[in-house]
């Protein structure tokens, strides 16, 4: 639109278009956020009147334990994203460049999880991690144990399930990215001698990178505040941000409290996810100037 010519209309219908996402976005993401930001440091009478601005809520939370709880989220999230990026990683160059026709059907495998119910999941993950489940006759059948182990309620039921449920979102974007990926390139480096490892760590890599940055932001930031996954496959024996959040806000005196540990979880997952999107930078950059 020419200056001085005035907007019909048509010209505002991309922006009415838009509107209702931003509205939304408002409405349910940021207004909650704030409102979540200020229950944090606010102080509240009986009466319910607000009295000042305090950080009495954060002051329990540095205890040690709290402390060792975002910990724990941190490991669990980094350990979900790296398990699910190495495996990731070679099962998409399978179904890009190896599945041929097969390719529409292992998408179909991968994605179809999501279409029934996440509990249905987990409740066929403790037939097969209990005493006398799947897991445990193999092992058995196999020779490999005497006596069944003890799979559920433990860390690595609760590892195992992470990895399972958050797999695809690390699969798709690299499998988009490897599907779009230029094949002449990797003819033109065996043309000029390279082998195929200098050929991946050379021009594959780096190229898919970026998928593999997205992929691990996509596990690691829902990893850090699961608390549905350990609640139900780690028992009592586990604590992790999701769980501790969901205690404090469910209790009649602890909600303000547990608004100051979401806040202040929040501020590490920030803080955690600008150190690995610099360390992944950095990585590309070093690739670069491998390849150069």
């Amino acid at each position: 639109m020419q200056m001085g010519q005035k907007s019909t209309w048509r010209d505002l219908i991309p922006f009415g278009l838009g509107s209702g996402a931003l509205i939304w976005q408002i409405l349910f993401f940021y207004l909650p956020l704030a409102l979540l930001l200020a229950s944090s440091v606010v102080n509240i009478s009986d009466a319910g009147i607000f009295k000042s601005l305090t950080l009495k809520h954060f002051k329990p939370l540095f205890h040690p334990i709290y402390l060792r709880i975002i910990l724990n989220s941190l490991s669990l999230a980094s350990l979900t994203s790296l398990l699910c990026l190495l495996i990731s990683y070679p099962l998409a160059y399978f179904m890009a460049f190896n599945a041929k026709r097969l390719k529409t059907l292992f998408l179909f495998l991968l994605i179809v999880p999501f279409w029934t119910n996440f509990l249905l999941h987990v409740y066929a993950w403790f037939f097969v991690l209990e005493k006398e489940g799947f897991l445990n006759n193999l092992l058995l059948q196999l020779h490999l144990i005497d006596t069944p182990l003890h799979f559920l309620n433990s860390r690595f039921a609760i590892q195992l399930m992470m990895v399972y449920y958050y797999l695809p979102f690390m699969v798709l974007p690299i499998y988009s990215s490897l599907e779009r990926f230029d094949r002449k390139l990797l003819e033109a480096s065996q043309d000029l001698g390279a082998s195929w490892q200098e050929t991946f760590r050379g021009i594959m890599l780096p190229l898919t990178l970026p998928a593999m940055r997205a992929g691990f932001f996509l596990v690691f930031i829902p990893a850090f505040g699961e608390f549905i996954i350990p609640e139900l496959m780690g028992g009592d024996r586990h604590y992790f941000v999701g769980n501790v959040v969901t205690q404090f806000i469910l209790g009649d005196q602890t909600a303000p409290m547990g608004a100051a540990f979401t806040v202040l979880s929040s501020l590490t997952l920030v803080i955690a996810s600008g150190l690995i999107f610099t360390a992944f930078t950095r990585f590309g950059k070093k690739l670069t100037r491998r390849g150069t």
